[in-house]
Formats: structure tokens, C-alpha cells, sequence
């Protein structure tokens, strides 16, 4: 699981993987992160919160400390977050229970070996949006981008799972958004959604999307890196 709080990624890993943090072609080493703690031994203060953070045997526990930090604690040197968990499963829940989730789906939709960005709000996004209630992410996904761009689409693979946070009407948000492949089916009628804030709609090649990228969200650089693979 990645979410990212504030735009910054929080990688929750099994203990199992995060002690094979050896360094391997397939792994990145402990050198790879700027500060290394173990939960079990050490206090998880707001010092700690700089560079790219590992934190081995996490716990729930861990996970509620962790967030209540974050909030509370200006960390404009934090670049990452690893947890190491005792129980995978147990630190996602512990996470989740934190915010009210709300599902969403989108899509990078390619043609020409282009894909479809868009610019809304002053940075580069993706097409997506909320899931209608009763509708299927798939489903979802291919509605949101016909709403925002105009363009149909047939839905391929899926690409990944993003989790993010924002605050709402003074609750704690965290949006859960599945992520697809798409191809198009027509861009005859492509016009971007102005009362959604979109500006402008942009078919990029390779180049243009990665200097796109430079002013976007973290979470929309991760999903194309995924789409990529």
C-alpha cells in the first residue's frame, strides 16, 4: 500500500521485505534512506521527519503516532515515509481508520504513443474522479474521463492503487483512486470540463509528459511511472 499525506509517499511493507533491505538489483538498501529507526527502540519524534524516512517494525500503534505527527509537525524536509510492519494488514487498517475513505477511479489514456494530461488548478493531472454509488471503479473511471475530456474510451488493465488525503469540510479525507490503461475510442468531441477548474487538455509524448510531470502531484508521477512498466 502507498498513500501519500500530503503529497509525500507513506509505503506500508511487510517486516519480511523490509529486512531484505540489503541492496540487491531488486531491492533498495537501508542507504538508500537518509534516517533508519526501529519502532520497538526508539521514540518516533518530529526530528526523525527529514530526508527518506525507514521505520522497521512498525505497528498500529506506530501508524497513529506517525499521522498525529504529521499533523502537527512542519516537515518540509520530508521526502518519504517506509514502514516496515509487523502486520501489513494491521498497519493499512490502522491508517484507514484515521480518515473517512472516499473511492474514485481514472485512467491514462493513451494514443500515439501520447498520453492525455490535463491542466487544472495550476498543475498537471490525470483524468478521475468519484465513484457513483453502485458503479464499478471500471465503470466509474471511464465515465470520469468522458465527463472531464470529452473523450470516450475502452478500459484495459488496471495500472494501481492510490490512496491520498485532503481535508473537507473539516474532515479527514483519504480518496482511494484505481487506476487503469485505457485506449480511445473517439476524441471527436475532446473539450476540457471548465466547471471542473480544467484549462487545457494536451496529447504528450514521452518528453513533454516527464517536464509535465516536474509540476504535478506525487501520487500523478507515480501512476505514470507504473503505467510505464
Amino acid at each position: 500500500m502507498i498513500v501519500f499525506i500530503d503529497d509525500r509517499p507513506l509505503r506500508l511493507i511487510g517486516l519480511k521485505t523490509a529486512t531484505r533491505l540489503t541492496g540487491s538489483p531488486t531491492q533498495p538498501s537501508t542507504t538508500d534512506f537518509d534516517n533508519t529507526i526501529d519502532a520497538r527502540l526508539t521514540a518516533l519524534k518530529g526530528e526523525a521527519l527529514i530526508g527518506h524516512l525507514l521505520i522497521l517494525n512498525a505497528t498500529p500503534v506506530t501508524v497513529d503516532k506517525l499521522l498525529a505527527l504529521l499533523q502537527k509537525t512542519k516537515s518540509g524536509h520530508l521526502l518519504s515515509i517506509t514502514l516496515g510492519c509487523i502486520s501489513k494488514s494491521d498497519c493499512e487498517a490502522a491508517v484507514k481508520k484515521n480518515f473517512k475513505i472516499i473511492k474514485a477511479a481514472g485512467g491514462v489514456v493513451g494514443k500515439d504513443n501520447k498520453i492525455l494530461m490535463m491542466f487544472r488548478r495550476g498543475v498537471w493531472d490525470l483524468p478521475k474522479g468519484k465513484l457513483d454509488g453502485g458503479e464499478s471503479s471500471r465503470e466509474g473511471a471511464a465515465r470520469e474521463v468522458e465527463e472531464e475530456t470529452g473523450v470516450r474510451v475502452r478500459v484495459g488493465e488496471r495500472i494501481c492503487t492510490t490512496w491520498h488525503n485532503y481535508a473537507l469540510n473539516g474532515s479527514r479525507i483519504l480518496k482511494r483512486t484505481k487506476w487503469y490503461h485505457m485506449t480511445v475510442v473517439s476524441d471527436a468531441n475532446m473539450a476540457p470540463q471548465a466547471e471542473e477548474g480544467i484549462e487545457q487538455l494536451a496529447w504528450l509524448d514521452s518528453r513533454q509528459t516527464q517536464q509535465a510531470l516536474t509540476n504535478s502531484f506525487s501520487s500523478i508521477r507515480f501512476v505514470v511511472e507504473e503505467s510505464q512498466k
